[in-house]
Order: C-alpha cells, then sequence, then structure tokens
C-alpha cells in the first residue's frame, strides 16, 4: 500500500468512526432527555401532592382554629352553671325568708363558691390596699394627701378591683393613691 492508499483507508475509518459517535451522540441525548423529562415529571409530581397535603392541612387548621374559639370558653361556663343554680336557689329561698341573717349567709357561700371557681381558672384579684402604686397593674383615680408619711406612694383605697387571667392584666385596679 502506498500512502495515499493509506491516507484514503485512514480517512474512510475516520468517516465511519464519526458517524458512529454521531449515531452515539444522536442517541444519547435522546435518553438524556427522556431521563430528564422523566424526572421532572416524577419531581412536578411530588411537588402537586406536597403542594395538596399543605393545602388541606392548611384549610384543617383554619377550621379547627375556627371550631376552638367557638368552644373557647365551654369550661368557663359549665364551671359557673352550678352557680346559677345556687342563685336561683337562693332567690326562690329568699322570696319566703324571714331571717336575714341565713340570707346573708347564703349569698356569702354563693360568693366564695364563684370565686373559687374563677380562681381554678386562673382568674386572680390585684392586691391593691397598702400595697406600693404599680403604673403596670394599677390605674390611679385620684391623688390624695396621705395620712402619714409612710403612705405616701401607696394605693390609700380601693375603687374598682383588677384582675389577671395566668399572669396576665385583664383589667386595671382603679385606686386613690397617696401622695
Amino acid at each position: 500500500m502506498n500512502t495515499n492508499e493509506s491516507e484514503v483507508v485512514n480517512n474512510n475509518a475516520d468517516e465511519n468512526n464519526t458517524g458512529k459517535n454521531e449515531e452515539v451522540n444522536n442517541q444519547a441525548p435522546d435518553a438524556s432527555e427522556q431521563n430528564w423529562e422523566e424526572k421532572y415529571s416524577e419531581m412536578n409530581d411530588k411537588y402537586l401532592r406536597l403542594y395538596s397535603e399543605f393545602d388541606n392541612y392548611r384549610k384543617r387548621t383554619i377550621r379547627e382554629r375556627a371550631d376552638l374559639l367557638k368552644t373557647s370558653g365551654e369550661d368557663i361556663f359549665k364551671s359557673l352553671l352550678p352557680l346559677i343554680d345556687d342563685i336561683e336557689r337562693a332567690l326562690k329561698s329568699n322570696e319566703h325568708a324571714k331571717d336575714i341573717k341565713s340570707v346573708n349567709e347564703g349569698l356569702s357561700l354563693i360568693h366564695h363558691k364563684f370565686n373559687q371557681s374563677l380562681k381554678q381558672k386562673g382568674l386572680e384579684p390585684i392586691p391593691t390596699v397598702g400595697q406600693p402604686f404599680n403604673v403596670d397593674v394599677h390605674e390611679a383615680i385620684v391623688n390624695i394627701t396621705a395620712p402619714s408619711e409612710d403612705m405616701k406612694g401607696k394605693v390609700l383605697e380601693e375603687v374598682e378591683k383588677g384582675y389577671t387571667l395566668n399572669g396576665k392584666v385583664i383589667r386595671f385596679a382603679k385606686v386613690v393613691v397617696g401622695s
């Protein structure tokens, strides 16, 4: 073989190899493309499922929150029902009562039971008379001259009771402060 013939053979071999490589290259992108499309559809499916699950969770929590708000005071009302019964019995017995002392005793017992019921639910009165004035829990209605030097800046009288519910002030105590 001469050099020209070997060059022709080599060129033909290169052309054959190039053609094969192009076929392989043409097949590889198709397979790769198909693989990417499968991954894309799988990821899209996962995304849609996750989105649906989250949307259902969000709707469920909104419903649960609405139900909770509707019935949030149920336990308090249940604890007050026996007190309403006691008051109704007291009113009925007062219609024919001649002894004021027993009526007062009955009312005092109902008052005590009512306060205990509220205390169990976390309601506490704010201590006032004799305490130093505290703007976080007290509301000064009037400042008057203190009867003694040690009562300056302290609460002299309570006009309206203040309350905390589980440590949070829900009504400030209205007080008279010595100055």
